[in-house]
C-alpha cells in the first residue's frame, strides 16, 4: 500500500507498527532486536524510530539501550489471537 501512495500518514504509521510487532513476535525470530536492525528491515530509519516510540509509549515493547523486545503482555495477546 505504501508504494501506491494511497495511505494516509496514520495508515502508514499503523502499517509500520504492525510490521515491527510482527518482527518482534515471530516465534522463530530473534530476540531481542536492535533499533538499527529494525530500521534496516523497515527501510526507513525515521519511520522505525517513530514507530518504536509509539509502541513503547503504548506498553507493547521494552527498550533497553539499543535493544527492543515485545512485552509479556504483547506476547500473551499475540498467542491468544492465534
Amino acid at each position: 500500500m505504501r508504494e501506491q501512495g494511497i495511505c494516509t500518514p496514520a495508515q502508514d504509521d499503523a502499517v509500520t507498527d504492525g510490521e515491527i510487532m510482527s518482527m518482534l513476535l515471530a516465534p522463530d525470530g530473534q530476540r531481542p532486536w536492535t533499533v538499527g536492525e529494525i530500521a534496516r528491515e523497515i527501510g526507513d530509519e525515521i519511520a522505525a524510530t517513530d514507530s518504536l516510540r509509539r509502541l513503547h509509549g503504548g506498553g507493547l515493547i521494552h527498550r533497553l539501550d539499543r535493544f527492543v523486545f515485545a512485552t509479556r503482555t504483547a506476547l500473551a495477546s499475540h498467542q491468544l489471537a492465534r
